[in-house]
């Protein structure tokens, strides 16, 4: 691919998988399964290869595009239009995209491959791939909020696809009530940069930004770039799953694991940090908007953790790892490094996905049964899949030449170097973080590869008395998954451990981001300090062994180690002790309780008051009802007069003209009239 992008071939990214969840979609019958999951494994395939041969050209010829593909209407000055905008920050995203999402593609093959919604699922992935295609790729904020809705209704279809089953319902409906909630404050926030910048592109936009900063919100003293950028932050709260708006990603898991590895880890919930860091010309000028956003992410990062450690869901523990991680990225974006999140956003990508269907290798072993506890002793029976769990882990917790070590130490040190006033609360959280996430981690790690075979001589999810329906019972020696579960996991492996130290100095400290992200490093000097500070990826590395995260997480493993697999006495005896604590945190410090019982009331109220009161009192009973009883009222009066005999008529018409004649005649009747009463 030469220096000049092609707009056919940037077209036929996001395209190739529409055209897959089309074929899937409406003509999987007609196909079959084998033709489901070849068309849509061959779209994301050539979506990936475009993606790859762009970030080539990116990064080695420096190519560039910007320009509309489609215009859609022109209401005055303001175009609303399709676009593209491909830098840095764009084909990074292209290439996470849509290589996770191929190989969640493989593993569903075997994943899925009993269930009876096979074609359905497959068009779902393949349609949400091309929607966050859209997302990232877009040069415009109609375009961005397109792409954004569209994840969110996909995702709401993936949560709930085993439609049958409650919770999966009210799961998928949480999602998306959730996410409406954030939607409204991201849809305010374009509509904030629209009224006053009068566009919705890109680079216009970023051209007025200090011409916006001078503003002030109407009828306030707030900045008005203040307000659009928190506005904005606040959909990424809802998408990204940031405090208080993190409720629906742990229940979503009640979707098919692949849809984890997928949204979880990848795409959906990287799109708020993917906007952020688009947007990074406006939030650049608003202290209030960057430091509300590194507290908020240092809440996520610390208290999510904290769930992490009590779950017992195989997935949910990963899906606490997800939301804490997420914090991680949003501290960076408030200390201005946001080279530093996306990086992460990168490393995370694989890792978690590695995670994720590591973790859904783990259940098909177990027939279904995903409780921790339920496990252990697993490293025999399923070698690979214990192998690429463990190098999972180890770059989650940021294990020095690990992807994760370079992208969540720089996060560290970047917020060390923020001046901030949260900064401090946002370091603290993040180092306290390190051990937690170590400790959860590794807890799992423990219980299902290690100690004690806890499995055996218990009925997995479904069966009764360790018997089927045909009075068979099951084989209760779990089992290495197929090839095309296993081959995945591998490949995910290897960007995993190697993909933070190939590509480190020049995402942070090059010029990759050049153009895409904007840093004023005199007001904001947290990436300057860490470029004075890095001489190269192997010293950093060996440097790491030396710091206080390495100690914290290693001191994490060794806690983990000691409580389940030495001395388990000593959780019980903490479970013990610390019940008021341990209550807290099963009920998730009582936020969906909160939510379900205050806000979901209170919504209801309102919504029934709104309705008696607006709709039916108002408007169906004053102005419609109303003006119709109005109508029939004076009709009733008028009828009186129309009786249809011609008497009556005749006699009206007299009287009508002796009236007009009167009218017409008084200014020379009235004197005569006046002097007869004075007489």
């Amino acid at each position: 691919m030469s220096a000049q992008l092609s707009q056919n071939l940037l077209l036929t990214v996001p395209l190739a998988p529409l055209a897959g969840a089309i074929v899937a979609g409406f003509f999987g019958k007609t196909v079959g399964r084998r033709g489901s999951h070849m068309v849509t494994i061959l779209g994301v395939l050539v979506a990936f290869i475009i993606s790859a041969m762009t970030l080539y050209s990116v990064a080695v010829d420096g190519a560039r595009f910007n320009a509309t593909v489609y215009e859609w209407m022109t209401l005055g000055s303001l175009k609303m239009e399709v676009g593209f905008l491909i830098d840095g920050l764009t084909a990074m995203m292209m290439c996470v995209v849509t290589f996770v999402s191929l190989m969640v593609h493989i593993y569903t093959i075997g994943y899925m491959e009993e269930d009876d919604g096979y074609q359905r699922f497959f068009s779902y992935i393949s349609l949400f791939t091309f929607s966050m295609l859209m997302l990232v790729m877009s040069n415009n904020m109609l375009q961005l909020f397109f792409g954004w809705e569209a994840v969110g209704l996909v995702s709401y279809l993936l949560i709930g696809f085993w439609y049958k089953k409650p919770t999966a319902i009210f799961a998928n409906m949480k999602a998306f009530l959730v996410n409406r909630v954030g939607d409204f404050g991201f849809i305010l926030g374009i509509g904030l940069l629209l009224a006053f910048g009068g566009t919705l592109n890109y680079a216009e936009t970023f051209a007025k930004a200090e011409i916006l900063s001078k503003m002030v919100f109407p009828g306030t003293d707030w900045a008005l770039l203040s307000v659009a950028c928190i506005c904005l932050f606040i959909g990424a709260m809802g998408k990204s799953a940031q405090f208080p708006l993190h409720v629906w990603l742990p229940d979503s898991m009640e979707g098919p694991t692949p849809i984890s590895a997928l949204i979880h880890a990848a795409t959906m919930v990287t799109a708020g940090i993917f906007m952020v860091a688009r947007m990074s010309p406006l939030f650049e000028l608003s202290d209030t908007a960057l430091n509300f956003v590194m507290v908020i992410g240092a809440i996520t990062a610390l208290f999510m953790g904290f769930l992490g450690i009590i779950q017992n869901d195989i997935k949910r523990v990963v899906a606490y790892s997800t939301l804490s991680q997420l914090g991680y990225m949003t501290v960076a974006l408030g200390a201005s490094a946001y080279s530093v999140a996306v990086f992460h956003l990168m490393t995370h990508a694989f890792f978690k996905a590695l995670l994720f269907l590591g973790a859904g290798s783990v259940i098909i072993g177990m027939h279904h049964d995903q409780d921790i506890r339920n496990m252990g002793g697993l490293r025999k029976y399923m070698p690979i899949t214990w192998i690429t769990s463990l190098l999972g882990s180890l770059a989650l917790i940021g294990t020095p030449l690990f992807s994760g070590f370079y992208s969540k130490d720089s996060i560290i040190e970047a917020v060390h170097a923020s001046h901030l006033p949260g900064a401090d609360f946002a370091y603290a959280a993040v180092i306290i973080g390190v051990f937690v996430t170590a400790f959860y981690s590794f807890r799992m790690y423990f219980l299902v590869f290690h100690g004690k075979e806890n499995f055996h001589h218990k009925p997995f999810p479904g069966e009764h008395d360790h018997h089927d329906d045909h009075g068979h019972g099951h084989d209760h020696t779990p089992h290495e998954s197929p090839a095309v579960v296993w081959v995945p996991l591998v490949l995910l492996a290897i960007p995993s451990v190697v993909i933070g130290f190939m590509t480190i100095q020049p995402m942070l400290f090059g010029d990759f981001f050049k153009d895409a992200i904007f840093v004023n490093g005199h007001a904001h000097p947290a990436m300057e300090e860490l470029a004075e500070e890095f001489h190269g990826a192997a010293a950093m590395a060996l440097h790491g062994l030396s710091t206080l995260p390495f100690w914290l997480a290693l001191s994490g493993v060794v806690a983990a180690y000691v409580c389940y697999m030495v001395a388990p006495a000593i959780p019980a005896f903490f479970a013990k002790v610390l019940r008021p604590l341990i209550i807290i945190l099963e009920n998730k410090y009582f936020m969906d309780w909160f939510n379900e019982n205050v806000l979901a009331r209170l919504a209801r109220a309102l919504g029934v008051g709104l309705w008696k009161g607006g709709d039916a009192g108002l408007i169906d009973g004053l102005i419609i009802n109303g003006s119709a009883r109005a109508v029939g009222g004076v009709a009733g009066l008028v009828r009186r007069v129309q009786t249809g005999y011609l008497y009556w008529y005749a006699l009206v018409m007299i009287l009508g003209v002796m009236g007009l004649m009167t009218w017409s005649l008084w200014p020379y009747i009235e004197p005569q009239f006046r002097s007869l009463l004075g007489a």
